[in-house]
């Protein structure tokens, strides 16, 4: 099943950053996987999700295992 594909535009609005950050991180190799379509870039939703989940920072409070007793 396909999943939806964003523009810059719509993850910049979506997250809070700016477009030329997002270019900035594709020049660099860093941030949210993406993928072009000639000189289009579109982001998969679930790529996002995934990227964004793995920069949770876990808190004494968030993590049980950090848990002091």
């Amino acid at each position: 099943m396909a999943t939806k594909k964003l523009s810059p535009q719509e993850v910049a609005d979506m997250y809070g950053v700016k477009t030329c950050t997002l270019a900035r991180w594709r020049c660099k190799k860093v941030g949210p996987r993406y993928a072009k379509l000639g000189s289009r870039v579109m982001y998969d939703i679930e790529d996002l999700e995934d990227w964004f989940t793995s920069r949770c920072v876990h808190t004494r409070d968030s993590a049980p295992q950090l848990r002091k007793r």
